[in-house]
């Protein structure tokens, strides 16, 4: 029979985890009884040192190893049991406890994942999705990200692991993208081969991973003052001994303040050096050099030298430049992790931006009785509330009320749009006006909003050639640095007859001085940058190579329709007809057309919209198919349609131009022509500009479309554009952009993304114009959400800043420690000094890179 533990009944005084006794409860020494949750605490090892003193806790921490399981509260013994019960719990895995067959191991110290981890093999299947017949794919959150190298050392062994297609950890937003095959890994072997490594993970949740981040930059920020202020401390007792003159301080003095000193020191040593030791022993327990090995070595050289010269009475001591440089890295790493919290900000702010929650009218129209749901519990058909500052908890089409929706998160445009009934909106979009009915249209997990989130976790997660390059160099850079500073020991070692008095602290200078992470910070954080200031202009970056390829384009490949061109009527000009306003004709045919889902119709309301539409009403519409409608406004009878219908009306047509490419739209009272309204695809305000931009940086620009050949030269010889071929299928376009490749060009396709997927594809990089479900079949590098073709030439601008940047990095990484590794090595450069130049190199890296998200 299974050996299952009785909830609050068997060995009360033991974890519910994993087995281990609890202490008794300790009486507080003043004040009222502790509650039965401030009883429990951390045990006493009988392998480990004694525990904590229990009736010190305090609530809120106490409460910490309190787990609910099955409606019961159950005592941990430590937060790392508590951290994997809870887990459990999240899951829905209680059963876990009722049918084990013996404890967990103890969850705190262990080096390998917990086995009950293995339970997400069998979960949610949210965690982990199909990507083909053979393959699962998955996002995860990492814990103990520390810098550039904790990504190298999680893609390096993730990509050994049997199984594993691609694992690509995104620095940016800190998120794990993993591709696997099905028959041959679980998400179990993979989070145990990063606990194995020193990183626990857990599948991605965006409650959990906010949590994370918090915490992490929490604890960084106490690290970082624990190590000011030990620096600061250190500083007061070393100052006299730099001040004073040869042989006129005291010797006992000294002494002292060496003590003094060393005391002071071990704080950071102990608490705030924890991320360069836990992450070169990671590194090292992986057999790689990570960066924090140099970090590490250099911090233990300097401190141990010291001690053995504190404790013996005579050496030179480093307990300043030791403080210094822990404090400056910490500074340097906060830094970093302010800019990848700022560059991931966009994304982040599109993963929390769906509701939780949506008002549902279950029994519309016969009653208004509202009920609160789950958003994802919504079906396509219901009928839902949206109040002023809701956000749009699915893809839906309002059937009453008319407001304004702030679409900045999804598209990037400010200026809130007017939405009538009729109406689509996107999941994810902000009611800035009054309350709405709608009804969905797409399930929440189907919404435009979920599909841009399923693009982002492709986005950012590979690498272009560029990051890989510099990732390869700052891995082969450590090895080499080690080996130059053993060198340079050894050199200085005999110079000196044998004597270590140079030969140490020289060997430290160089350790300390060289930046590794300079490097590699280089390109991410420059991306990372690049793409949030794309977001937030409406240009979601999918593609790891888009920015770096964009600018090497020696093509540009435009679609015509829905790409230089609108690829729907618009109402492109007025033609008076009579003596009366442009702007009243405009009105009167808005308030005919307000109800009919015609696309003609509905480029008469936009217009109208963009102009300021009158709250003018129609009274007895009457549409007559195929030719137009007829109506009454302001008690007077209106026709608007073609010439034949309104001429019955109106009488004979007087003359007038039309124009070529030009669909007409009359409008007419009785006995009076009024106006012709010029419908047609227009050509987009921003596609003049676009291909100006791309011709004047040295690019051909090609028009390449399906249209016929005449209508396709039409609109490139209105936008002077030399090269224009018209009447391909999608299979010509695709020959003719893969013979320009074997030419040795460099092909930028822009389209509308659903038509021309197998042409996008093959490009090197590709932009679709975004909107609504055309996202979910987004094949291209980026993906145009403000719908303006002009973000293209945005993009480009902004690439060819990315791609400045980043050569500015790598050259001052580059430089820098081709200067400063030899400086030190010469002896030109004191420990402290070396501490200072490493921390400025990784921030000027870092600040370098956040201009971006402000330029231009």
């Amino acid at each position: 029979m299974p050996h299952t533990t009785p909830l609050n009944t068997a060995e009360p005084a033991t974890c519910h985890h994993c087995g281990l006794p609890l202490p008794a409860p300790q009486p507080a020494p003043l004040g009222p009884a502790p509650s039965p949750r401030a009883a429990t605490g951390r045990p006493a090892r009988a392998d480990g040192p004694p525990a904590r003193d229990d009736a010190k806790l305090s609530n809120r921490a106490a409460a910490s190893l309190i787990v609910r399981i099955d409606g019961i509260d159950h005592a941990m013994c430590c937060p790392g049991c508590a951290a994997v019960a809870q887990t459990i719990v999240d899951l829905g895995q209680q059963s876990y406890y009722r049918d084990r067959t013996a404890y967990a191991a103890s969850a705190e110290g262990a080096q390998q994942l917990p086995p009950e981890l293995q339970l997400y093999d069998n979960v949610d299947p949210r965690f982990a999705v199909d990507a083909d017949a053979d393959s699962r794919e998955s996002t995860f959150t990492v814990e103990g990200l520390r810098c550039a190298a904790c990504v190298w050392l999680i893609e390096q062994r993730l990509n050994t692991l049997p199984g594993v297609q691609a694992a690509q950890l995104n620095v940016a937003t800190e998120r794990l993208y993993v591709r696997w095959r099905s028959d041959a890994c679980q998400p179990g072997d993979i989070l145990a081969a990063l606990h194995m490594i020193g990183y626990p993970a857990y599948p991605y949740e965006a409650g959990r991973h906010a949590q994370q981040q918090a915490k992490a930059a929490r604890t960084l920020g106490r690290q970082l003052f624990v190590a000011g202020l030990s620096m600061m401390q250190v500083m007061m007792y070393v100052a006299p001994a730099y001040l004073a003159e040869a042989g006129t301080l005291d010797a006992n003095m000294a002494t002292l303040m060496r003590w003094a000193s060393l005391l002071l020191t071990l704080p950071a040593i102990c608490y705030s050096a924890q991320p360069f030791w836990r992450g070169a022993w990671t590194s090292l327990r992986a057999r790689t050099l990570g960066m924090d090995v140099p970090v590490a070595l250099g911090i233990a050289a300097a401190f141990g030298a010291s001690v053995h010269a504190t404790v013996g009475g005579h050496g030179e001591v480093w307990f300043d430049s030791v403080t210094m440089f822990i404090f400056l890295l910490l500074c340097s790493r906060y830094l970093e992790l302010r800019a990848r919290r700022k560059a991931g900000a966009a994304l982040e702010r599109l993963q929390h931006a769906l509701p939780a929650s949506a008002t549902l009218l279950e029994n519309y129209p016969a009653s208004r009785a509202a009920t609160v749901v789950r958003a994802a519990a919504l079906a396509v058909d219901n009928i839902i509330v949206i109040k002023p500052g809701e956000a749009v908890a699915a893809d839906c089409v309002i059937i009453e009320g008319s407001t304004r929706l702030d679409l900045s998160l999804l598209s990037g445009e400010s200026a809130p749009a007017a939405k009538q009934p009729g109406d689509a909106i996107p999941g994810g979009a902000i009611n800035a006006g009054s309350v709405i009915l709608a009804r969905v249209s797409r399930r929440a997990q189907d919404s435009t909003l979920s599909d841009l989130v399923k693009l982002i976790h492709r986005a950012g997660g590979d690498k272009p050639r560029i990051a890989l390059w510099a990732d390869r160099v700052a891995a082969w850079f450590v090895a080499g640095l080690l080996l130059f500073a053993l060198a340079a020991f050894g050199v200085w070692y005999c110079i000196d007859g044998y004597s270590a008095a140079r030969a140490w602290p020289i060997a430290i200078a160089v350790l300390v001085v060289s930046c590794p992470c300079a490097l590699s910070l280089a390109t991410p954080t420059a991306l990372a940058a690049a793409t949030d200031k794309l977001l937030r202009q409406g240009v979601l970056i999918t593609g790891a190579q888009t920015l770096e390829t964009l600018h090497r384009a020696t093509h540009v490949v435009l679609d015509k329709t829905g790409t230089l061109t609108y690829g729907r009527p618009v109402l492109r000009r007025i033609a008076a007809l009579s003596a009366m306003r442009a702007d009243f004709f405009l009105q009167v045919a808005a308030a005919l057309e307000a109800q009919s889902a015609h696309p003609l119709a509905r480029a008469i309301t936009t217009a109208a919209d963009q102009a300021g539409r009158e709250d003018w009403r129609a009274t007895t519409v009457q549409e007559t198919p195929g030719s137009g409608l007829e109506g009454t406004v302001h008690n007077r009878r209106y026709r608007l349609g073609n010439a034949h219908f309104v001429a019955a009306l109106s009488g004979p047509p007087p003359p007038h131009d039309i124009g070529e490419g030009v669909t007409p739209v009359y409008l007419g009272a009785e006995g009076q022509w009024l106006a012709c309204l010029h419908l047609q695809d227009g050509i987009r305000p921003d596609a003049q500009a676009t291909v100006d931009y791309f011709r004047d940086h040295g690019k051909t620009v090609v028009l390449l479309s399906g249209d016929h050949d005449v209508l396709a030269r039409r609109v490139g010889d209105q936008l002077g554009i030399e090269t224009t071929v018209g009447g391909y299928l999608p299979a010509d376009k695709l020959d003719f952009v893969q013979q320009l490749q074997r030419r040795g060009c460099v092909v930028a396709m822009i389209g509308d993304g659903i038509n021309d997927a197998a042409v996008m594809g093959a490009a090197d990089v590709s932009f679709a114009m975004g909107g609504g479900a055309a996202l979910a079949q987004a094949h291209a590098d980026a993906v145009l959400l403000n719908g303006r073709l002009g973000a293209v030439a945005d993009s480009a601008r902004v690439a060819a800043s990315t791609m400045r940047v980043i050569r500015q990095n790598l050259v001052w990484a580059a430089v820098y420690n081709v200067v400063a590794i030899p400086a030190a090595a010469t002896g030109l450069l004191n420990p402290w000094l070396s501490g200072v130049g490493m921390a400025l190199s990784s921030a000027v890296v870092v600040a370098n890179a956040l201009r971006l998200r402000g330029s231009d």
